[in-house]
């Protein structure tokens, strides 16, 4: 078996975390580069990503969250938090990355830049703010692999009031709106979900090669 297979097996949905744990910087870091890399359309990342560490910050998430003890027990809170709506500086900005990025002029990239206008500018408000959401979630899975490959314990969870979230972190002048959170960590010792056997749907089931 495949270590990632392995790491992928090891992981679990993390309900206790054990509270006197933190990750070190160092492996902090490289989980949020495994975050940064991940796959988004255009790569446009239509999102911020929030690292919550400061204690107060998360006890009123905790409220927000139905009081869910992994908001303070994790070593850190990743908020992934959508832009409700992009402009044409949002995507100028991308394509000037680009440019700078492999040494291309912004003209060179004008096609491109028009045909990204063209599709994600003339969703409609609902529509692009759902179709940034489903960026995020793309995002949240790098962050389940790569703290699968670190050994770092991750519980995603879409249990607490994203409106809540949005006011306690100021993310409505922002532009942004909260569409999931994980909690990062170690496991407990009493958390007896690490010992559950993993259930998934048989890959006859689950694949259907056509």
């Amino acid at each position: 078996m495949s270590s990632v297979i392995k790491n992928l097996k090891w992981r679990y949905a993390t309900k206790k975390f054990d509270a006197s744990k933190k990750i070190d910087q160092e492996d902090l870091e490289a989980l949020l580069e495994g975050v940064q890399l991940s796959a988004s359309s255009y790569g446009l990342q239509p999102y911020q990503i929030f690292v919550i560490e400061n204690p107060e910050i998360r006890e009123k998430l905790k409220s927000a969250a139905w009081d869910q003890t992994q908001l303070t027990d994790a070593s850190q809170v990743i908020v992934f938090a959508n832009h409700k709506k992009l402009d044409e500086a949002y995507v100028d900005d991308y394509i000037k990355n680009i440019a700078e990025t492999r040494n291309m002029s912004v003209e060179d990239l004008q096609g491109m830049a028009d045909m990204i206008k063209n599709t994600t500018l003339k969703m409609e408000a609902d529509q692009q703010n759902e179709w940034a959401q489903k960026q995020s979630y793309l995002a949240l899975g790098f962050l389940l692999n790569t703290a699968a490959h670190l050994k770092i314990d991750v519980c995603p969870m879409e249990g607490f009031s994203a409106e809540d979230f949005d006011k306690i972190l100021g993310l409505e002048e922002k532009g942004l709106h909260t569409a999931v959170i994980a909690c990062i960590g170690y496991r407990s010792k009493e958390d007896d979900y690490q010992h559950a056997t993993k259930v998934r749907k048989s890959t006859q089931d689950l694949f259907h090669f056509i």
